[in-house]
């Protein structure tokens, strides 16, 4: 959290970055590259989820054992077994699905996605073929569940079982995999093949040395073009001391940025994972030098589940070294958590302690007036309306007590609305924000007699593709993605310092790499 002096309150800081971007013409060049973008074929099921979306920007990483289980080593004769059982299955599934009446020409499609396997969860073909995509794409937690669910409307085909534990064993994952074997050697009905492939994976098992961390590095560069930088007002005047002057900072400018972070993730039984994870921004503004700064955080989070809830508490140690301002530290603290209601259906909810401060220098006497500890309250909805759109919804409170009341203490109400969008090119999501924002007290360095208040409304539109879609030899994975958006706030406030509308585009490469 970057801290500026008296003049420059908490709030129009936080409405600052939210418009640090985009001018009309790049605008031009997102709708060109849209229509780009509806002339080929994602590949990648996105309609399900979006865990692969990522942002450079440092922040509150989501910390999912999604993502983590594809980093797991990968031994080339498991690989073998897994390719045995898929295609065992597949001489077997048509008699399935004749017997059981589970046939679908859904299947068909290539992209299938998790919301087909939620309006379709007996499909024995549309499942096993999801669980191979998703396996090929190395979401391996995906590919378990599917599995698992067949397992149980299938209990006696041994081939299912057999692929699921190919699975297992390629990802480490002991515990259930010798529960599946233990079962199996109870039964009578295997052929001598099967036996085989059971004693073949129990051999691994037992030759194998548990893994215990996967390193994974996160790259990723970012330019973003502005056209009101400085939240110039709207009538290019603002108040100070009570006197009206000219607003003389800069509109148009350009900001680059580059990140990267290593993560190092660890199981903990079969439920629980623990991160650790350092990451690195550097942000360089072209025409003035507001947002000039180096960037280094340290995260420690663990992901676990407690009944139906899953919960990630997390600590966050951060500092930003700004070429025009004071050194900014934060100590962050807090817990995430959602839950499944129905298939369609999931809530979530979180809190967050802070505690940010700045250096008191001669370069900036004034910066410790805003160091404050926070305090941030979130709940959101997701709903699954059909395959290709889902919604999200979210409410948040924060209040900021600083050292300095006038101009810094401010209690913050948020709304949001998102609405996205699953289609076969590429993942689009559009959000409307809003925030309402009281000040305690009035700031005498802009209005002595009147305490802040401003209402912001943020408008939003992203899309997010695989370079792998276009240049399948460039990213074979699928794990290069490239990121467009356009955003538009429009701030309305009683003091005219704060009056203004501002837009911004931005276009951003994310790339993850398993090291290990």
């Amino acid at each position: 959290m970057r801290k500026k002096n008296k003049k420059k309150s908490f709030r129009k800081k936080k409405l600052k970055k939210n418009s640090k971007k985009g001018i009309i013409s790049p605008f031009l060049f997102f709708i060109a590259f849209l229509s780009l973008f509806s002339l080929t074929n994602l590949i990648m099921p996105v309609g399900a989820y979006n865990e692969k979306i990522n942002n450079i920007s440092i922040g509150l990483p989501k910390i999912n054992l999604d993502k983590k289980l594809d980093s797991f080593p990968k031994i080339e004769k498991n690989i073998k077994i897994a390719e045995d059982a898929e295609n065992k299955l597949l001489k077997v599934i048509n008699e399935i699905s004749e017997e059981e009446g589970t046939g679908t020409t859904t299947a068909n499609n290539k992209n299938i996605t998790y919301i087909q396997i939620l309006q379709n969860p007996n499909d024995l073909d549309l499942n096993l073929k999801y669980a191979q995509q998703q396996g090929k794409m190395g979401n391996y937690k995906q590919t378990i569940s599917t599995l698992e669910r067949l397992n149980m409307i299938y209990p006696d085909n041994v081939e299912i079982k057999l692929y699921l534990l190919s699975v297992l064993v390629q990802i480490d994952s002991p515990e259930k995999a010798n529960t599946i074997i233990e079962e199996m050697k109870l039964r009578r009905d295997l052929e001598a093949e099967d036996l085989a492939t059971l004693k073949e994976i129990e051999e691994e098992l037992q030759d194998r040395e548990p893994s215990l961390w996967t390193i994974t590095l996160d790259t990723g560069v970012a330019s973003v073009w502005s056209n009101n930088v400085g939240s110039v007002s709207k009538t290019r005047l603002k108040m100070s001391s009570d006197s009206r002057d000219e607003f003389g900072s800069a509109m148009y400018d350009r900001t680059g940025s580059g990140a990267f972070g290593i993560s190092l993730t660890r199981p903990v039984g079969e439920e629980s994972s623990f991160l650790i994870n350092f990451a690195h921004t550097t942000s360089d503004q072209y025409e003035e030098k507001d947002d000039d700064f180096q960037s280094y955080g340290l995260t420690f989070g663990f992901d676990t589940s407690l009944g139906n809830q899953n919960l990630s508490p997390y600590l966050i140690m951060s500092k930003t070294d700004n070429m025009t301002d004071a050194d900014a530290f934060s100590f962050m603290y807090g817990i995430g958590g959602f839950f499944s209601v129905g298939e369609r259906n999931s809530f979530s909810y979180g809190y967050a302690y802070t505690d940010s401060k700045s250096n008191h220098n001669s370069e900036d006497n004034t910066a410790n007036e805003a160091n404050a500890i926070g305090h941030g309250y979130t709940l959101g909805h997701d709903f699954i309306v059909n395959r290709l759109i889902s919604t999200s919804i979210g409410l948040g409170y924060s209040d900021s007590d600083a050292n300095v009341d006038a101009g810094n203490d401010a209690e913050t109400y948020d709304f949001s609305l998102a609405v996205n969008f699953a289609f076969p090119w590429a993942f689009v999501s559009a959000s409307s924000s809003h925030s309402f924002n009281d000040y305690k007290k009035a700031d005498s360095s802009v209005v002595s007699d009147m305490a802040r208040s401003d209402y912001a409304h943020t408008y939003s539109l992203a899309l997010t593709k695989a370079i792998g879609d276009f240049f399948p030899f460039i990213d074979p994975n699928r794990s290069l993605f490239i990121n467009l958006s356009y955003e538009n706030v429009d701030s309305e406030a009683n003091i005219i310092n704060y009056d203004y509308e501002a837009e911004s585009f931005s276009i951003s490469l994310s790339k993850s790499l398993k090291l290990n």
